[in-house]
């Protein structure tokens, strides 16, 4: 009798095959490639859009703000602007993500390898030097 016959009699279960689950990671279809794309042009004329709304609603508090001369128009206003600012800077934030997205499958890792390596002695490499020193010297005149 096994451990496993003993646990499955004491649970009163029958005993069941192991199955395997393997999970595999999703690739970027065309489909998704082209989702991403939409997504990308959708959020980017929506940030567009709130730009050029947030401009305009800065425009009309600072008229307000001018005429009132009310220090808390003048606060809004400042909110306003910075709020705006948020969103440019969003805008300019999805710019590089998107690049990122695009130069991702590109990126294998260098594409050259430049690994110098000497092999001999201390002695020896004293001596490469020391001539290469000379002909550096005597290029030079």
């Amino acid at each position: 009798m096994s451990t496993f016959d003993g646990l499955n009699e004491v649970f009163g279960t029958e005993p069941a095959e192991i199955q395997k689950v393997v999970d595999e990671k999703p690739s970027l279809k065309k489909s998704d490639s082209q989702d991403v794309k939409q997504d990308y042009e959708t959020t980017r004329a929506q940030l567009h859009n709130l730009v050029m709304k947030g401009q305009e609603a800065v425009d009309g508090i600072l008229d307000v703000a001018r005429a009132s001369d009310h220090p808390r128009a003048y606060e809004v206003a400042g909110q306003l602007i910075k709020n705006v600012g948020d969103v440019a800077d969003k805008l300019i934030d999805l710019q590089k993500k998107m690049k990122e997205l695009d130069d991702e499958p590109k990126s294998k890792g260098p594409s050259t390898v430049n690994n110098t390596m000497f092999v001999g002695s201390t002695a020896e490499l004293q001596k490469m030097l020391k001539k290469q020193k000379e002909i550096n010297n005597t290029e030079e005149i």
